[in-house]
This record gives C-alpha cells, structure tokens and sequence, in this order.
C-alpha cells in the first residue's frame, strides 16, 4: 500500500454506557457520526436495547436501541424489557444467554440488534460505511473471572458482517491517538478512560508532528472497576438496606439471613434488567411470606414488577454526577410504590467508594511498571470518560502527577475519533488487540 494514501476506516467505541462512532476523513482528522431524533442530534448513543411483543418483529418480538430503545421503554414499560450495559456480560462464562419473551438471546444475538438500530438511525453515514472497523475494546474486562478469550469469540459473532476488516484496539489508546493530534511537541502521554464498566490506562510515547510514526505504545493496564460500580455502592448504601439487605428469614424453625444473591443482582444494572422473570419473582415472594420483616421484599417486588430499574439508576447517575460539582446534593427516587429521599454528601460517597479508588490506582501502578516509567517521566496525563469528572479521581491524579500536567475533554467522544484514526495506518499491527 502506498504510505501516502490512508485507507477509509470507522472507529467503534462500543461502551458499557454508550457507544460512539466516528468515520476518518483521510486528512488526518476524523468526524463524528450523528443520530437525529426529535429536531436535535447527538453523536452519544446510548448502549441500551428495548424489546416488545409485535407480530412482525423476529420471531415475534420487535425491538429498538440507543435513545429510541429509552423512549419506548418510557412510554410502555410494562409492556416492554429494556436491556442495558449488555457489554458487561461480554467476558463472562456464567452469562449463556437471556431470556426475552420466552427467547434465548445470546450476547451476540443482542449485539446484532444493537448495530442493526445503530445503522438505522444514523441516517446514510453508516449505511456504506468503510470496510475497515477498528473497535474499542478494555484492557480488562467486566465481570468475575472474565475469559478475554470468550470476549473475543463473542465479539467476532456480534460484528461477523460489519465490516470486510475488523480490528480490536485498547480503547485508552484510541483516547491517547486522540489527544496526541493536540500536541505540538514529543511528549510521553498517560492516558486514563474511566468507562462504565472498566477503567483502563495505556502509556504512549508521542513523536513531534510530522514524524513517521506519531505514536508508540509502552504499557496498558485495566481494572473492572469504573462508572456502573460506583453506582453499584450507591444502590447499595441507599437502596438496599430497604430491600431487605440484612434482614432475616423463617425455614424450618431457624432465622437465617435473607441470601445475599438477590441484592448482587439488584445492584448490578446489567443483571436487574433480567430478574423480571417468573422464577426470580416466585422465590421472592416464598421470602416475602417467611421473612421477619416482609415490607422490604415486598418493596424489591414492586420495584422489580413495575420496571423501576432504569428511573431508579437514572436517579442515582443524576446523584453521582450532581456531587462532582457540589459538596452534597439531594438524592429522590419515587416509583413503584417505593420513595426514597435522602441528601448525601460528597465525602460518603467518596468513602463508599474508597476501596475501588485504590484497587485503580493499583491498576495504574501496574501500567507505569509494565513501561518502566516513573511518575516525574510522564508528560502529560488525559483523563477521559465520565467517571474521570468525579473529584476523588481527579485527585488522585493531581496527587501522583501534579495539576499542571493533567487534561480532560471530550470525555465521551475522544475514543472513537481516535480509534477512526489509527484505521488510517498502513500496518495496524502494532495497535491491534
């Protein structure tokens, strides 16, 4: 291939949250995809898939994905099984598949459906899109005992057809090309992106403008610790102790504790989406009757039922990011029978928080080890991702590299025109996955 000609290419920042693509113009720079709805657009599309009965839907059930999946859902949710943060379960060998209307969806069965959507509303910008995808992917997975290589398999199935070429980069290198356009002299760059399901670093070495090979990456490390686990100790700290957490159960003559598997699921967004299901809701209400205090599981019941899964963690993401700017903030949760108010300071989150903090800072470690680089060696240092807003964070950076060498920006979108721009290398060897 001719080193001067840029093949077209298509960055994916498919994400826990959201999902961001971006096309390379083949002049060095890259544009966002826009999905319009509603007189407005967004480049932002929300990882989310809605399902409903309808006859001409497959097999009998139709489905929507990214803001037109949370406008269906809104609008009929008892009729209606919205499927969100679906990525998370990528790695995972306990998760075989789920069941929607009485369907077996397997992850790439789900990840199909989202990109059909994700086409669809993006007008014609992805219709003839190019045939080289370059996608994000973490450097550690979500989940316990996440198998990379079962991530890999399943992530071939859900974009076999996508595209002619399809690669796999660390999504912080994608952040990393990215910043690296802002710079105008060699610099060694750390690169952090705080997602919604893993915090994943990368360090690079970047070339002067003009030079052959602008980047090179030195190190990666990731941790399955980000933006769906902060909410989790939310739930946790707000939510469940009315749940039932700590309460006790009658069973033949004995107190026992009400089993903890039920508040694991609830706190986990990806897996309470699925508990609307007979047999989970059967085993709840057989607590309910024998439980010391039935009031609480009656409360997870109603929750569960009315599908107050998405306004309840909608309500706690308005709370985590409302404490990024202020020192307390009020949180309010109203559905399903349930209401909870209550004002939480930004240093109780801070110490809900405190242990994933340092189990991220040791992924960090790791990342400056893997490159042999010390703290004073670092340049620059991007912060990206939502979770990068929150003040604990920030510090934590500050304290290791010092104010004036940290950067934020574009914390939603700075992935996917990098990954769009490395698709426009000769030889993408070095940066696939």
């Amino acid at each position: 291939m001719d080193s001067n000609v840029r093949p077209a290419a298509l960055g994916l920042d498919f994400g826990t949250t959201n999902t961001v693509a971006a096309l390379a113009d083949g002049e060095g720079g890259s544009r966002l995809i826009e999905f319009a709805q509603d007189d407005a657009s967004d480049a932002v599309f929300r990882t989310a898939l809605c399902f409903w009965e309808e006859e001409s839907g497959w097999n009998g059930i139709a489905h929507d994905a990214g803001p037109w999946a949370i406008a269906e859902f809104l609008q009929s949710p008892f009729d209606s099984r919205f499927v969100q943060s679906f990525k998370s379960v990528a790695a995972s060998p306990t998760f075989e598949r789920a069941q929607i209307y009485g369907r077996p969806f397997r992850f790439e069965d789900l990840g199909q459906r989202f990109l059909q959507k994700l086409v669809a509303h993006s007008g014609a910008a992805l219709t003839d899109r190019p045939r080289r995808i370059v996608v994000g992917r973490p450097v550690e997975y979500a989940g316990v005992r996440p198998d990379p290589a079962l991530a890999r398999q399943r992530y071939d199935a859900m974009f076999d057809g996508f595209g002619t070429e399809i690669h796999y980069v660390y999504e912080p290198l994608g952040a990393a090309y990215s910043y690296a356009a802002r710079l105008t002299e060699a610099a060694t760059l750390l690169v952090a992106d705080f997602g919604g399901g893993t915090t994943d670093f990368s360090i690079v070495r970047v070339a002067a403008p003009g030079a052959d090979r602008r980047c090179v990456p030195l190190g990666f490390s990731g941790v399955a610790i980000a933006g769906d686990r902060f909410d989790q100790r939310i739930v946790q700290q707000l939510v469940l102790p009315l749940l039932g957490k700590g309460g006790s159960y009658r069973s033949f003559g004995k107190e026992l504790p009400v089993p903890g598997g039920y508040f694991a699921e609830f706190a986990d967004w990806s897996r309470l989406a699925l508990m609307r299901n007979r047999r989970t809701l059967d085993e709840l209400r057989r607590l309910q009757r024998d439980a010391l205090d039935p009031v609480p599981i009656g409360r997870m019941i109603a929750l569960i039922e009315h599908e107050q899964g998405f306004p309840l963690y909608d309500a706690v993401g308005r709370l985590k990011r409302a404490l990024s700017s202020a020192e307390q903030a009020p949180f309010r949760f109203e559905g399903g029978a349930v209401t909870i108010a209550a004002e939480v300071r930004r240093k109780d989150f801070e110490s809900w928080i405190a242990e994933d903090l340092l189990r991220i800072e040791a992924a960090l470690d790791d990342a400056m080890d893997q490159a042999a680089m010390s703290a004073d060696r670092i340049d620059r240092v991007f912060l990206t991702g939502g979770s990068s807003l929150i003040p604990a964070i920030r510090a934590l950076f500050t304290r290791r590299f010092g104010e004036t060498r940290i950067a934020t920006g574009g914390e939603l979108t700075s992935i996917a025109h990098g990954l769009a721009l490395i698709g426009t290398q000769p030889d993408l060897a070095e940066w696939t996955a």
